[in-house]
């Protein structure tokens, strides 16, 4: 059951001068997701997010990859599609997935170790074009090996959480999308109530088809070039090309992340608004967050940042109403500010 909207707010203290941010806490359901997109976070503390890409072939790439990833101590971990390569079998989802990243999933079905402590899932994968060929779907229920294998939210093909100030919204991006993947589909329209509704300070968009790339292999995907910025979106991020940029289009900035453990794709003539293109080797994005910074950074496995990229938030304030001043007897009180979201 979704929480109720709650006025957060900005305390100031005549005495020490701080802001502190609040956010509601989400409880959890029975399978230890986030039954709520309220924010689990408070403070300053920095939330860590692990993003990988077009990395489930088991081999070693995958696995300079993943311990890359795993020496970060995320917090969670989220893809970018082909989770399982090449056909999304399911004699391969475990050593594609669960040998390299049980620790972070729940409910864990593998054989590779005993899943999530604590009962909380903190893997989430995006669907990509090797994750569909062995599913099927009657109408807008679709069954097969990868939804066997993973717990998600909605319907799991597409969903969104919360992590700390960060609130994801994950799109299934293949053509095989019963509910769409154009602008005006129900894909779509769901993503834009969310992003509209949500009051999270970042909004990250994560797909696997990317709606803009130079990436020489598949390119620029026009049907997902949604009104990303005008629905509320913080960045967009994909896979599908097997390589690394940056690119800032009508200001939103779009992220390629797709060296996660396939073989690596060449990059064509940069497209307009292309800033850092890489495709060296292997490696994976570290988002980190708290309510007022987000950097997104891009790491090879030699340890070596190749990208780094930090937004900082702009928070607006109403008209601060203090309260009466103290008389000599009574302490001094703390005024509040209504806090609104960005």
């Amino acid at each position: 059951m979704w929480l109720k909207p709650r006025l957060t707010f900005v305390v100031v203290t005549a005495t020490i001068g701080l802001l502190a941010f609040f956010y509601t806490l989400a409880p959890t359901n029975s399978t230890g997701l986030a039954a709520s997109p309220r924010a689990v976070y408070a403070g300053a503390a920095i939330v860590r997010v692990g993003i990988i890409g077009d990395f489930g072939l088991a081999g070693p790439n995958e696995a300079n990859v993943a311990n890359l990833v795993k020496s970060w101590q995320p917090d969670a971990i989220v893809t970018l599609g082909d989770n399982n390569y090449f056909y999304g079998e399911e004699a391969t989802i475990d050593d594609n997935i669960g040998q390299y990243y049980h620790q972070y999933i729940y409910p864990y079905k593998g054989g590779y170790g005993s899943g999530a402590p604590g009962k909380l899932n903190r893997f989430f994968p995006a669907l990509g074009n090797h994750d569909w060929p062995l599913m099927t779907c009657k109408g807008t229920s679709c069954t097969g090996p990868y939804f066997d294998y993973f717990t998600l939210p909605n319907n799991e093909r597409y969903y969104d959480f919360v992590q700390g100030p960060i609130h994801f919204f994950v799109l299934d991006s293949d053509e095989h999308e019963p509910d769409g993947i154009t602008s005006t589909s129900i894909q779509a329209n769901w993503l834009h109530e969310k992003l509209t509704a949500s009051l999270a300070p970042w909004k990250l968009v994560l797909m696997h088809h990317s709606p803009y790339s130079s990436g020489a292999a598949h390119g620029s995907a026009p049907d997902l070039q949604w009104p990303y910025a005008q629905w509320g979106a913080t960045a967009v991020l994909s896979g599908h090309n097997h390589n690394y940029e940056r690119m800032l289009i009508d200001g939103l900035p779009y992220f390629v992340n797709g060296l996660g453990g396939a073989e690596v794709q060449g990059i064509k003539t940069p497209i307009p608004g292309s800033i850092v293109q890489y495709n060296d080797n292997y490696g994976a994005m570290l988002v980190a967050a708290s309510a007022v910074t987000l950097t997104f950074e891009f790491v090879n496995v030699a340890n070596t940042v190749i990208d780094s990229y930090s937004l900082t938030n702009t928070f607006s304030v109403a008209t601060p109403t203090p309260l009466p001043p103290p008389t000599s007897d009574t302490p001094m009180q703390p005024f509040y500010l209504p806090f609104i979201a960005r």
